[in-house]
């Protein structure tokens, strides 16, 4: 009987998750998967001409726009991929700002279907493979930056980033997949450093508004108090869109790889997943329960994002030096309102993850749930991504004194808006390199691209703001 009612409770999680992702930690190493990344230290790929070339064969990094394109978007065909290229064509193309777009991937009579689609079929082409190292790096060595669509990128992403590092090229994404991120560290972040390139992970909803608007309200903070906060936090709740079938695969190929190798379950609670060896501070493990917050003056669930999003912070506070202190701490949650009904909702919240989870991991239920399942490439309807909006609100505290800050926009967090953070962040790395305040590594929005990224995203008509 239980079979029966679990595929029931997919909704209620569905609420909940934008995204698929599972969680790392540094000290773990990933034997199996280790193995199948390319470090892209052959030297007998070819290298980018007219930059200097080391002698492994990498490549250094001159940010000139001598490159034949200045964006690569990867992944065109996909659903994600297509609302890319239509906000870069409707925004970029042509005009004052001369973008020089190329859509690459595996087939060409598709690629050139979506060119047609969003009006612009003289975009150039650019075919490759997942797995095929050559034609990948050949790629990157025509862009200055290539933007990722394709996921789960366990299965697909581990190639693109090192032909990436190899060839000093900027590179941004979509994963939520916090294993996935910790091995790109471990395979490519001495590499990407001695390139220059520039490999930003979760650029989307997972995770801009938690890493910049931390960044944002402990900037406030600092203007206001003259020190930063020693905690922020951040809430979820305030939001309505739909899941596209490419995320929740990464959801599903998240389960299957913990099933295959269950020492991933050791690492599921370390909350510094992404940070260097050795950089820990206070903070444990994600909510998972019903609480209320005083803070935000809601009851609260678990928010599933929690488990990427609070890495990717951690790892910008590790990356700039702790400027906020050793004891820093930062957590998500997911609030539901306030008296009876806001406890129901936080109970229904947390059970329906729960089941959710527990459904697609057992083999009688996980049939059941998939029919009703979005398939990969299908994804909401343009009527309810119109529809859609989010809200995150954060809240920085130290020493009695408080700050709030905003993060929201007019269109569904996962598909509409993900889609402008994307794009604006490829935007930022191809153009504004002088007001950027990194250089090369696995770096994180808010240590890549810092204010200038919120900048660029304000104009894009989301809102940053600091309230009160």
């Amino acid at each position: 009987m239980v079979p029966r009612r679990l595929p029931k409770l997919a909704p209620l999680f569905l609420r909940a998750l934008p995204f698929g992702h599972s969680i790392s930690k540094p000290e773990l190493q990933f034997a199996a998967f280790a193995r199948s990344i390319p470090h892209g230290t052959d030297p007998s790929l070819s290298c980018t001409p007219g930059v200097g070339v080391y002698d492994d064969g990498m490549t250094t990094r001159t940010r000139d726009r001598s490159r034949e394109f200045d964006i690569g978007l990867w992944g065109a065909t996909g659903f994600t991929g297509r609302l890319v290229a239509d906000y870069l064509v409707r925004n970029y193309l042509g005009g004052n700002t001369g973008l020089r777009l190329a859509l690459a991937g595996r087939k060409k009579e598709k690629l050139e279907r979506v060119a047609n689609e969003v009006g612009a079929p003289q975009l150039p082409i650019l075919i490759g493979d997942s797995f095929n190292a050559d034609a990948l790096n050949a790629i990157a060595a025509k862009a200055e930056v290539l933007i990722s669509a394709v996921g789960p990128y366990t299965k697909y992403g581990a190639a693109l980033v090192a032909a990436c590092a190899r060839n000093g090229t900027d590179y941004c994404d979509l994963t939520g997949e916090t294993h996935f991120i910790r091995a790109m560290i471990d395979a490519h972040e001495e590499e990407a450093k001695r390139t220059g390139a520039r490999i930003v992970h979760c650029c989307g909803y997972d995770s801009i508004p938690s890493d910049l608007g931390t960044l944002m309200v402990q900037e406030s903070f600092m203007q206001r108090h003259g020190r930063y906060a020693s905690e922020v936090k951040m809430a979820a709740g305030e939001m309505k869109g739909g899941m596209s079938g490419g995320s929740l695969s990464s959801v599903l190929n998240t389960v299957d790889e913990l099933k295959e190798n269950p020492s991933l379950r050791k690492v599921f609670g370390d909350p510094y997943a992404l940070n260097p060896k050795g950089v820990r501070g206070p903070d444990k493990r994600d909510q998972n329960g019903v609480r209320f917050d005083k803070d935000f003056d809601m009851w609260t669930g678990p928010f599933v994002m929690a488990s990427i999003n609070t890495r990717v912070v951690r790892r910008s506070h590790a990356l700039m030096g702790l400027p906020w202190g050793e004891g820093f701490r930062y957590s998500e949650v997911m609030t539901t309102g306030k008296g009876a009904a806001g406890l129901s909702r936080a109970v229904s919240v947390a059970g329906g993850i729960m089941a959710f989870m527990a459904g697609i991991a057992f083999p009688i239920t996980r049939p059941l749930i998939e029919k009703r399942l979005p398939s990969p490439g299908e994804g909401p309807s343009k009527e309810v991504r119109d529809k859609g909006f989010f809200k995150t609100r954060l809240i920085a505290l130290g020493d009695g004194q408080t700050v709030r800050g905003l993060v929201a926009d007019q269109r569904d967090y996962g598909y509409g808006s993900t889609a402008v953070m994307l794009s604006e962040a490829a935007l930022c790395l191809a153009f504004d390199d002088a007001q950027l305040p990194s250089d090369g590594g696995i770096l994180t929005p808010a240590t890549a691209m810092g204010m200038r990224l919120v900048e660029r995203l304000r104009a894009a008509g989301m809102t940053f703001e600091v309230e009160g």
